[in-house]
């Protein structure tokens, strides 16, 4: 495994986080433990998760990862191996079931009271906000269109000031930012600096093949101000594995269970893949692999966080961290791009 730091901390984590929003809906609880397991003897000490999940997010399964991920802990005694990240869901009909205030102080503090509890630990070592409360373009638009009826008011301060008196109860160690833009994140960032509060530290975006929107505005951000990017959806939902492209997709994947996902799998997006896969396959490849070797060596990435829902998979994933792409696939990778840029913002 490969290490590096969150930025600006002295906390070591692999560049391999061990994503989670499969268990309790497409994994049972058992199938999650031996994931836990299985990444933490392949050096993955870096989890993610949030109280949404798992997806899609239902009231009758809200936060059952988290209540996964304790009763692991609770049965191993493996919490002080693991770097753990969480999340605050942001606001919407999409999470109308969780709470409706934001990321108000009462919001975000029963928010950690709860997931430790679920979590059966008494810190979080990244908590992190799942999405802008703001409307903005994110989960798939491409583009900002500013709507005169968004009724939020700027909080950036309101928001760190909060998670500055969490930070001093101990409940959190650092905080990050989720699906942000550009806007966004240099907000939290000059909060910071003028005002001496808790200053982000990783943004959580999509990042893949399909989805190169954060090379953008917001590489440059993630490299001169120091804030690392952790990577997810990194296979654009099993998209990048060329199992549904070769037609080989079993009846338990995610595209198939929920067809509503169609984020990565536009036309655009699929002759994209075609080509990609080509790639790797000239190159003695799987996808799979040549797909998140791609995304674990951008030098604005801080961990690329990884799922699955079998452990072949799993072993598959975790072991692209020792693929390093060669000259010649970066620039066929680059060329497909040029023709088919981000077609899966």
């Amino acid at each position: 495994m490969k290490y590096t730091t969150l930025p600006k901390t002295d906390i070591k984590v692999s560049k391999i986080c061990l994503g989670t929003m499969t268990w309790g809906n497409q994994n049972t609880q058992n199938e999650g433990f031996v994931q836990m397991d299985l990444a933490l003897d392949k050096g993955v000490n870096f989890f993610d998760t949030a109280e949404l999940y798992p997806v899609p997010a239902e009231q009758k399964t809200y936060a059952e990862t988290e209540r996964i991920i304790g009763n692991w802990f609770e049965k191993t005694g493996n919490r002080d191996k693991v770097v753990l990240g969480s999340k605050i869901a942001g606001t919407g009909d999409y999470t109308a079931h969780i709470r409706t205030n934001g990321f108000s102080k009462e919001a975000l503090n029963d928010a950690v009271n709860n997931s430790l509890k679920r979590l059966k630990t008494d810190y979080i070592d990244l908590y992190q906000l799942h999405w802008p409360e703001r409307e903005t373009n994110t989960f798939g638009v491409r583009d900002y269109n500013h709507k005169s009826e968004d009724k939020w008011k700027e909080n950036f301060n309101e928001v760190l000031n909060s998670l500055d008196d969490i930070i001093k109860s101990g409940k959190i160690r650092q905080v990050g930012i989720s699906n942000e833009k550009a806007w966004g994140t240099m907000r939290y960032l000059e909060e910071s600096k003028t005002n001496n509060l808790p200053r982000m530290i990783t943004i959580q975006n999509a990042y893949s093949l399909l989805n190169r929107v954060f090379e953008g505005d917001m590489a440059e951000i993630a490299i001169r101000e120091e804030i690392g990017l952790l990577a997810y959806s990194p296979m654009a939902f099993g998209v990048l594995s060329g199992k549904y492209v070769k037609g080989t997709a079993g009846d338990n994947t995610r595209l198939k269970l929920f067809p509503r996902f169609a984020r990565y799998s536009g036309d655009k997006a699929t002759e994209a893949t075609k080509r990609y896969l080509k790639i790797a396959e000239d190159h003695n490849m799987t996808l799979a692999q040549m797909s998140l070797a791609f995304v674990t060596d951008r030098p604005f990435i801080t961990s690329n966080i990884i799922g699955a829902t079998s452990l072949e998979q799993l072993e598959e994933n975790i072991d692209s961290v020792n693929i390093t792409l060669s000259d010649d696939v970066l620039k066929a990778i680059n060329e497909v791009h040029a023709e088919i840029p981000n077609p899966a913002p």
